[in-house]
């Protein structure tokens, strides 16, 4: 469990020490201390904690750590949204052209088609699991993931990996808001009298691993443990004018960045990335290397973790570093 801000879906914020750039949950004390910093990375059972948590805070929701709780929630959405091309409809599968859409208009049509195709009910009409409607009227169906699975989360409206248009899959890497749970929009509230997670159906999980929602690490990657992206490398090595200590200080941030490639979700790379910019900002304020070297380096790094969403890449370089220019390493330091 997580506590959510009070009124909204989000996690409660960090402390202001937690919010400095550069700053990670690895290592965290507030975590050590019991605190909830860092959204659902501070997700605990401890009946403890929890009690302190909410202890006086009624406008506290709860939310639930997917991954380490075994569940798998499929997350349909009903936005008034224009209809995407057919080839984001159902991820990997060809609607032809003289296919008539007419009526199709969200996730609970698109889960619908997927289940049909299979001979199957839509699970938003599963009667046998728990089934919760959000405020803005979608659905989240909650199941448990079978021993040895770890299932990721995707993002069902975007270009990347998705089990269908409108319909995001919450697993590792993410968090669920729990029933009664009240926000300034409404209430997450339960569907009938089911209050446990079935077992996810097989025609389901077919679909999550047709659709790259099964971790699959690269052979011997893991985060924080992936070899130095070489071209990015490279870089340091040269614009520290052939310093390898100046090198050093970036190659185990540029490998955490490259690292987050093993994993699809869940692997922290925004906070890799950032953490990595806020040190090469630090050398380029110091002189060691300049800001287009430094971000040629990191962009290659994060190309190699994330390919397609340079532009989010982008920002996080940008804003790492102008707050690592603001702390110079001292001359000297690298040596």
């Amino acid at each position: 469990m997580l506590p959510l801000a009070s009124g909204r879906k989000t996690p409660a914020g960090n402390c202001a020490p937690c919010r400095v750039p550069g700053h990670h949950h690895q290592g965290c004390a507030c975590l050590r201390s019991g605190r909830w910093c860092h959204g659902f990375h501070a997700a605990t059972v401890d009946q403890a904690l929890v009690d302190r948590w909410w202890s006086g805070r009624e406008g506290f929701g709860v939310g639930i750590s997917c991954g380490p709780a075994g569940l798998v929630v499929v997350d349909v959405d009903a936005h008034r949204v224009a209809l995407p091309g057919r080839d984001r409809l159902l991820p990997g599968i060809v609607i032809p052209e003289g296919a008539d859409l007419t009526g199709l208009e969200n996730g609970f049509h698109t889960l619908a088609v997927l289940a049909a195709l299979h001979g199957e009910a839509s699970p938003a009409e599963d009667t046998g699991t728990l089934r919760v409607r959000t405020p803005s009227g979608g659905l989240h169906v909650w199941y448990r993931a079978l021993p040895g699975q770890r299932w990721l989360c995707s993002t069902g409206s975007s270009s990347g990996r998705a089990l269908a248009w409108q319909v995001d899959v919450r697993a590792y890497g993410g968090y669920i808001v729990a029933p009664g749970t009240r926000t300034a929009a409404g209430d997450y509230t339960p569907v009938d009298s089911v209050r446990e997670p079935a077992p996810l159906p097989g025609w389901l999980a077919h679909e999550l691993r047709r659709t790259g929602h099964l971790t699959a690490p690269q052979p011997g990657a893991e985060p924080g443990r992936a070899a130095v992206p070489q071209r990015a490398l490279a870089a340091v090595l040269r614009a520290g004018g052939g310093r390898r200590t100046v090198a050093g200080l970036l190659a185990g941030p540029l490998a955490e960045v490259a690292a987050c490639g093993a994993l699809a979700q869940g692997a922290g790379f925004s906070e890799r990335l950032n953490r990595a910019a806020y040190t090469a900002g630090g050398l380029a304020a110091a002189g060691y290397l300049t800001e287009a070297e430094a971000v040629r380096a990191l962009t290659e790094a994060a190309g190699l973790a994330r390919p397609g969403q340079e532009r989010r890449a982008a920002a996080i370089i940008r804003s790492g570093l102008r707050a690592g220019a603001r702390r110079p390493l001292m001359r000297g330091t690298p040596g």
